[in-house]
């Protein structure tokens, strides 16, 4: 038996997935709709970067990649370890990206009826993202709830959707593009990402330091690479902890350095702001 054929399944297919590529296209294509042909419509609707279109692309990509690839193979027939990648791909990384290339403008106009807005402002509220990502995390990854997942396609559509929405919540006080539902002030900023960085550490332990299979259903799946269950758990753990405190600890930094810069052209400003008045009270003016 070659190394691609185990338990009967090819492990290195890419399968076609048209209920996954459909909905992915008519959402770039919708995006692509509205920042091109929609915007010369709204009245007040800013200019649209390259970046941010090239933002939004890329995570089209990544969720597609996460959801329409081999990962998605790996993860829904052969390894957990997989399973994580998928998780961080769509979480991590595709929803970050969708959000920073979405136009401030755009949100904006979706959220002109006012009914939409109040709602908006609940759901992206910091707490209700700090609640939803950490409780659909855990929640997602209950040994009954992930075993019944990946054996149906219903609620396996399901438990990726939630880490969507979920990841969209937890996303939105940090990189919100409108003033409507702003983001968070820079220390604020910094304490909600390092809080987010807590529970997927404490669930990654769990899963990594178990002694025995977690998910009965990768403990009965087909072997490949040589690795034991224990091990693919072992490594999956490993990935949650690591992708996970990295992304969010890079944010963190990021937000750090933004914060330290804004502090000290601030300061900068009140000290040119202090010369001036000085200036003009012995009657010394700055000339152009």
């Amino acid at each position: 038996m070659s190394l691609l054929q185990i338990g009967g399944r090819e492990w290195l297919d890419w399968p076609f997935q048209p209920e996954v590529i459909l909905p992915l296209l008519l959402l770039e294509a919708a995006y692509l709709y509205a920042v091109s042909e929609l915007r010369p419509r709204i009245s007040d609707a800013g200019e649209v970067s390259r970046r941010q279109v090239a933002l939004f692309s890329s995570g089209m990509l990544v969720l597609y990649l996460a959801t329409g690839s081999i990962v998605d193979h790996l993860a829904d027939n052969y390894l957990l370890s997989a399973h994580v990648v998928e998780l961080v791909m769509i979480t991590l990384v595709a929803v970050p990206l969708l959000i920073a290339g979405t136009p401030g403008w755009l949100v904006a106009y979706a959220l002109r009826s006012a009914g939409v807005a109040r709602v908006a402002r609940l759901v992206t509220h910091p707490l209700v993202g700090l609640g939803a990502y950490n409780g659909v995390l855990l929640i997602t990854h209950l040994p009954f709830f992930y075993d019944w997942a990946l054996q149906n396609e219903g609620p396996h559509f399901l438990m990726h959707a939630m880490w969507f929405a979920a990841g969209v919540l937890m996303w939105w006080p940090i990189l919100s593009q409108t003033p409507q539902l702003p983001r968070l002030s820079h220390p604020l900023q910094m304490g909600y990402l390092f809080l987010q960085s807590l529970v997927p550490a404490v669930l990654a332990s769990f899963i990594t330091f178990s002694d025995s299979v977690v998910y009965s259903f990768y403990e009965e799946a087909p072997r490949i690479w040589g690795l034991s269950p224990i091990e693919d758990q072992q490594i999956a753990g490993g990935m949650m902890k690591l992708f996970g405190s990295l992304i969010l600890w890079s944010f963190l930094v990021v937000v750090f350095f933004r914060w330290y810069a804004l502090e000290k052209e601030q300061e900068q400003g009140s000290r040119r702001t202090e010369v001036e008045e000085e200036r003009g009270q012995v009657g010394v003016t700055k000339w152009s």
